[in-house]
């Protein structure tokens, strides 16, 4: 018989990939989508898998919503992936974070309690909790958050983790460095950045404004994160894993890679704001920075001791930083090319 699999943010890049992932494992897959103007389903439409998702209205900030629909499909498993995921909104919209991230999860495990089911639950945990700590952070690394999101997801996590130990309940949580693809929205770096060479590529743009060039993440490939996602739920028991690939790199490094997959050596000169990148032959300036993309606290080094998930579940990234890179640009030159 077929296991029964609900995704919240079933419409972002991982609750895409995890459903794609999951379909192709013969589960029968809900996603959880609040009910809005402006839904799209783009990303389960590029994955060819639109129709094989059955899609429920469920929003985290209704608790009755959420238990008439784990009533009602009585999932096996439940990935809780839903999020306000952007850092520099968290500033703005702090309430909102906290209602979503933080609370709507706490509803989640809330209605998992009173109703006594027996599904497993994953909590999608972010590196963003560690803040600024020592480098190869792993499970026993001490948290300190440094902006309104990883303080909500760090109550989501110690909330998971509390309800596992207190009340039995198989809740695991993944402890998920940057991961990227073409899938992934383009108000996150990595995807402007992409975005931005395609479009440049195709003489649609004359240069890039970026925020920090400085700050360095453990960047991977999406797909392989979530398949980590799914060795978690298959354990005998629950527990937390860091997900990354032990590697970093600073965006300037990213921005050089999407270069140099169209054929551009950039050239840097100058530092801090006054950081520019030129074009190798014709000296024009292709990349810029503005404080306007800088945000109150950041996070400057961010690198994942995966060790624990190689050992336990057996998980390695296989994309280098580069190929993802790489692919994350070709990606988009295809479709701007797609649709002139």
């Amino acid at each position: 018989m077929s296991k029964t699999a609900l995704i919240t943010g079933i419409r972002g890049q991982d609750g895409a990939y995890l459903a794609k992932f999951l379909l192709q494992k013969g589960y029968v897959v809900y996603g959880a989508d609040r009910r809005s103007g402006d839904s799209t389903c783009w990303r389960l439409k590029e994955l060819d898998i639109a129709r094989e998702v059955q899609i429920l209205y469920m929003d985290l900030l209704e608790i009755s919503n959420i238990q008439r629909v784990l009533a009602k499909i009585k999932p096996d498993e439940i990935y809780n992936l839903a999020a306000q995921s952007f850092v520099g909104v968290s500033f703005e919209q702090p309430v909102f974070t906290a209602e979503v991230n933080a609370i709507g999860t706490l509803r989640i495990l809330e209605a998992l309690r009173a109703s006594g089911a027996s599904s497993k639950f994953y909590q999608a945990s972010t590196s963003e909790m560690f803040g600024s700590t020592s480098a190869h952070q792993n499970e026993e690394t001490a948290f300190h958050p440094t902006s309104p999101y990883a303080v909500s997801k760090l109550f989501a996590h110690w909330m998971a983790r509390n309800y596992r130990q207190s009340y039995n309940m198989f809740n695991c949580c993944g402890i998920l460095f940057n991961h990227e693809s073409p899938l992934r929205g383009l108000e996150f770096v990595s995807r402007k950045i992409s975005h931005g060479v395609a479009h440049m590529k195709l003489g649609l743009q004359n240069k890039l404004i970026l925020g920090s060039l400085d700050s360095k993440r453990d960047w991977g490939f999406a797909p392989e994160y979530v398949e980590a996602m799914y060795l978690m739920m298959q354990q005998p028991v629950a527990d937390d894993y860091v997900i990354a690939t032990g590697h970093i790199h600073s965006v300037r490094e990213f921005v050089q890679c999407a270069f140099a997959a169209i054929d551009i050596d950039i050239e840097w000169e100058g530092t801090g704001i006054e950081e520019i990148g030129r074009h190798p032959k014709t000296a024009a300036v292709l990349v810029e920075v503005s404080k306007d993309f800088y945000r109150p606290t950041d996070v400057h080094f961010l690198q994942g001791d995966f060790s624990k998930a190689a050992r336990i579940l057996n998980w390695k990234s296989q994309t280098s930083f580069e190929d993802l890179v790489k692919l994350m640009v070709l990606a988009d030159v295809r479709r701007l090319e797609k649709s002139q």
